[in-house]
């Protein structure tokens, strides 16, 4: 669990480069603060197309929301995260680091679809839990676009 592909012509534009541009890492760093999800102890790097994530995140949804939040940044191809690293929980025992699950959208869809897709054919209604799962990133659950990349929490009972 370390590189994410994402589309390199979609995303936030932030920064002041050109439409294919990467960012630099201040302004990424500063995009990915603006988010309030936890992530005071990363640092952010930016090499050509691909952002280097480093340090300490609380726990796997923030983990998660990390890459997604710098991954969907116009001009980024490549998000690598293997040196961040989820804190550990000194009350429980620590769980190996699950496989996230992501989805890039598609011309079309929509996050019932989304849901359905990814949890089954009658579990359309689940697309609130995609919604969450990718606060604040998402502000409204009409508001995605192709080439965006989500995350895809367990299905919860």
């Amino acid at each position: 669990m370390g590189f994410f592909d994402f589309i390199k012509s979609a995303g936030k534009k932030i920064g002041l480069g050109g439409d294919d541009e990467a960012p630099d890492a201040e302004a990424v760093k500063k995009e990915l603060a603006s988010h309030d999800i936890g992530t005071d102890k990363v640092e952010v790097e930016v090499v050509d197309d691909k952002v280097v994530l480093k340090g300490v995140v609380q726990d796997q949804s923030i983990f998660e929301k990390t890459v997604i939040a710098v991954g969907n940044t116009l001009g980024i191809s490549r998000v690598e995260a293997t040196e961040l690293k989820i804190a550990e929980s000194p009350s429980a025992t620590p769980e190996p680091a699950k496989e996230p699950v992501f989805y890039t959208v598609k011309k079309g869809d929509n996050l019932w679809k989304i849901a359905e897709a990814q949890y089954g054919k009658g579990k359309g209604a689940k697309h609130t839990q995609i919604f969450d799962a990718n606060k604040p990133m998402l502000t409204h659950p009409d508001k995605i676009y192709p080439g965006q990349v989500l995350r895809i929490p367990p299905l919860e009972a």
